[in-house]
């Protein structure tokens, strides 16, 4: 029967799961020198995950103390440490990123009957994540009830956010947190000790290695109470926040609050007409989308796209049921409907590639310092299509159907094309691609992309005459039509299987319940690319809608 570490039986088991440029590898070095420094036998190995943010690397730390190492002659006096984590047999688990702390769970490294799980709330995405057609996010609330259920005890804060205060990385947090937890037999001056003895950043550490300490040591909050009697609590999992995440809602709400009273200051001079528009004719509720919407159509385009942006909208506006409420369909039209008219094109993609604010936020993101160069390198696979529909619509069309240009463009673009956009050369390239933005009006792609708009906005309003909230699913079933080349392609089928349903639904016996029968669909449509999924939903619910697009 085995017994705990504190009886001499076992060593004490660390177990890091961290991804590259967070420090793992730093961290399980500064724990293997606080236990060396105390006389402990101390070992650290490395399990590499895998690129593109599928799996982190886990290091892996043993410390053993030698005061109970057996005696004796004929004893060996160096224990035998593992060289890799054991499920069901790790002390201590931490964690860089919410979805690790849950993999941790998963793969069994935490248990609820023996594990310190130190885990940062701050998440980012998995590659699952950020392919999926829609919102593919894992529930954060979710991931940290999974957490706080699988170990013993649970110490969780955005590591990450405080590490980033204090000008430093988040093993340097994570560290301050192991010696805030007392999960390790060893005081606080030892763990500052090894930070000081790295000779590296040290000063920036120590702050965030302070933050980290005070986070795991802080008194949870007190109990509610109402009255002078006691109140029984049913506590839930706090929903961990994202620094970036929390920003973005702040922004979001300041805008909105700027938006209800002072809707000119959010737009630039050329759009004061239009913030006046939206101040004057369209619900509190929509109308930061509306002038969000408003730059971008303005930026993507000119102040006539603008105009025409607004006049779509309006239509969807005067069918709203709540005006005076959450105008939920006002709203979902602001957004749909930009994003829809600001489609991506080569002529949009150049643009945005070359924006300075991009490149200020590439520089910010590799860390570069002023006065280093930073190259920005761009990995482009034109497709035909992409080619054939920015150009002038006769020469586009018959471009399109031609056999010799579509080899002659594939043999050329069959590797990829690598353009440095930093270089005089890329940028050149890109910056007269942008250039073309006077002559999308005239584009092969562009009176298809509107036609397609206004048949969707007339479908919404007529079913929104006797169904709002269908004409709201109506508009928000844009949200398949995503990217471009072969994923927009499979978009667009999926969108006309989408307004087929509606077409049969609302007409047929099922009218009542034809809003959350499009819902799903369309959740359908986004589970997969090629349409399994939706197609299959299709057939139990509106087989016509199949024979219909086929």
């Amino acid at each position: 029967m085995s017994s705990s570490w504190s009886s001499g039986r076992r060593p004490i088991t660390i177990a890091i799961l961290a991804m590259g440029g967070e420090g793992g590898g730093v961290l399980a070095d500064w724990i293997v020198a606080v236990g060396q420094k105390a006389g402990w036998y101390a070992q650290n190995t490395s399990v590499a995950g895998v690129a593109q943010r599928t799996g982190a690397t886990v290091y892996y730390v043993e410390l053993y103390p030698p005061s109970l190492a057996p005696a004796g002659e004929s004893a060996r006096q160096q224990p035998v440490l593992s060289l890799f984590p054991t499920p069901g047999e790790v002390d201590v688990v931490i964690a860089s990123e919410l979805m690790e702390a849950g993999r941790a769970v998963q793969r069994g490294f935490a248990t609820p009957d023996r594990t310190t799980l130190i885990a940062s709330t701050n998440r980012v995405y998995s590659m699952d994540e950020r392919l999926a057609l829609g919102d593919g996010r894992a529930d954060s609330a979710a991931l940290l009830s999974a957490a706080e259920a699988g170990a013993k005890r649970l110490v969780s804060a955005d590591f990450m956010a405080l590490a980033t205060t204090a000008g430093s990385v988040i093993s340097a947090s994570l560290f301050g947190a192991l010696a805030g937890s007392a999960a390790l037999p060893f005081p606080r001056p030892e763990f500052e000790a090894a930070i000081r003895a790295s000779g590296k950043g040290v000063d920036a550490s120590l702050r965030a290695f302070a933050a980290g300490y005070d986070a795991a040591t802080a008194p949870p909050p007190a109990p509610a109470s109402r009255g002078n009697g006691p109140v029984a609590l049913t506590l839930q999992p706090r929903r961990p926040v994202d620094p970036v995440e929390a920003a973005a809602q702040a922004e979001e709400r300041r805008r909105r609050q700027i938006a209800a009273t002072d809707p000119g200051s959010l737009v630039g001079p050329g759009l004061q007409a239009h913030a006046r528009r939206v101040a004057d004719h369209f619900p509190v509720p929509a109308r930061d989308m509306l002038l969000h919407g408003c730059v971008r159509t303005a930026v993507y385009q000119d102040i006539d796209y603008t105009d025409r942006y607004l006049q779509r909208v309006s239509r969807l506006a005067a069918i709203e049921l709540d005006p005076a409420g959450e105008a939920r369909l006002t709203v979902e039209a602001a957004r749909h409907v930009a994003l829809w008219m600001t489609y991506q094109d080569t002529i949009h993609v150049a643009h945005q590639k070359i924006r300075s604010k991009r490149i200020a936020g590439v520089r910010d993101e590799a860390g570069a310092k002023k006065g280093q160069i930073v190259d920005v390198r761009e990995y482009l696979h034109p497709q035909v299509e992409e080619i054939t529909d920015t150009l002038p619509t006769a020469m586009g069309r018959r471009l399109s159907r031609s056999k010799m240009f579509r080899r002659i463009v594939t043999r050329a673009t069959r590797n990829g094309i690598v353009v440095n956009t930093t270089g005089t050369i890329g940028f050149s390239m890109l910056w007269v691609m942008a250039r073309f933005r006077p002559m999308r009006p005239r584009s092969y792609r562009f009176a298809r992309e509107q036609e397609a708009l206004d048949t969707w906005i007339d479908r919404a309003v007529r079913v929104g005459r006797d169904d709002p909230e269908l004409a709201r699913e109506v508009i928000e079933c844009q949200r398949v039509l995503k990217g471009y080349g072969a994923t927009h392609e499979h978009g667009r089928e999926s969108f006309a299987l989408l307004m087929a349903a509606v077409d049969t639904l609302a007409s047929g016996p099922g009218r009542a319940r034809a809003a959350a029968e499009i819902q799903r669909l369309r959740e359908a449509a986004l589970a997969d690319e090629d349409g399994t999924a939706l197609r299959a939903a299709l057939a139990q619910v509106a087989p016509g809608a199949l024979a219909a697009v086929a």
